[in-house]
């Protein structure tokens, strides 16, 4: 099964790809799908996305998410997340709504901290399309009308106002499961996935040239949980459609970002705080990360 990535959705949905999009810590992109629908065949395969993404459906839609199959009559609600392969495919011509879609490096520079693996309605097991009422609708919609009248705008803290706004419509959507899903219980894989989890996101974030990453390698972290490196590896591939490795790495280049965006230290001072033995080594993953120097991503600021 193939993984989209945000880069394949702009080419085959939205035909141009934003020239910000590489450049940015974290993305984030909201559209009407009546204006997609009248250029575009908005059907999609059923297949992974690297990317999250939140739709407000109006209109007969077949949708199948994971193994499970729905018919929506009307108005539905569906998150989506790049553990699960999902699509949906329109019933007819008549189609309305919004959907937004989002990387998890973009709610990291959120206040309250939040971490899109740890939510209930992304979690595993999970059937994250809700049919509507009219009123629910409606909120929601107004949600997203604010949206997309804000990321037009030239307010300077408009991202901001963007993350509370995502979250609020996360947060409907959260309370529209039933209680019990909230509280899922934990069986041993989930835990040890959310054990390393609480463990990579304890080194971060790097506050002083002199901080260290103390943990860097799928190995370290294996050992810190007492488990077997591909018994980890074999978990987090499960829970989360990524290796140990590459949600690593994926951390690691998110910080890397912020501290090339936000700081004034050197590339060799950033390059030792992610643990990199040299500066040379630290360019080379930055690069094949992002397609950009560190250099060059930081004169783009």
């Amino acid at each position: 099964m193939e993984i989209a990535s945000i880069e394949d959705f702009y080419r085959d949905t939205a035909s141009l790809i934003p020239e910000s999009l590489n450049k940015e810590i974290g993305h984030f992109n909201v559209f009407k799908i009546a204006d997609l629908f009248a250029s575009k065949d908005v059907a999609m395969p059923y297949n992974r996305r690297a990317y999250y993404k939140i739709s407000l459906i109006n209109g007969r839609n077949k949708a199948e998410y994971a193994d499970k199959v729905i018919d929506i009559e009307k108005n539905a609600l569906l998150f989506a997340t790049p553990k699960i392969p999902y699509y949906y495919s329109p019933l007819d011509d008549d189609q309305s709504g919004y959907f937004c879609i989002f990387t998890d490096s973009f709610l990291a520079k959120s206040n309250s901290g939040t971490n899109l693996e740890e939510l209930p309605i992304y979690q595993p097991g999970g059937f994250p399309i809700f049919q509507l009422t009219d009123e629910s609708y409606a909120d929601i919609n107004h949600i997203f009308e604010k949206m997309f009248k804000e990321l037009s705008s030239d307010y300077v803290y408009k991202y901001d106002l963007l993350r509370n706004y995502l979250q609020e419509l996360i947060h409907y959507g959260q309370k529209l499961q039933p209680v019990s899903a909230l509280y899922p219980t934990h069986n041993a894989s989930a835990r040890v996935s959310s054990l390393f989890i609480e463990l990579l996101e304890r080194q971060f974030p790097i506050d002083s040239p002199r901080q260290k990453l103390q943990l860097r390698t799928a190995g370290d972290y294996a050992d810190q949980l007492a488990v077997h490196v591909n018994h980890l590896n074999k978990v987090l591939k499960e829970n989360t459609g990524k290796t140990t490795t590459e949600i690593i790495s994926s951390r690691v280049v998110q910080e890397a970002k912020i501290l090339l965006r936000q700081t004034d230290w050197s590339i060799s001072e950033i390059a030792y705080c992610l643990d990199f033995e040299q500066v040379a080594h630290f360019s080379t993953f930055f690069k094949k990360q992002t397609s950009m120097t560190p250099l060059g991503f930081r004169s783009l600021k």
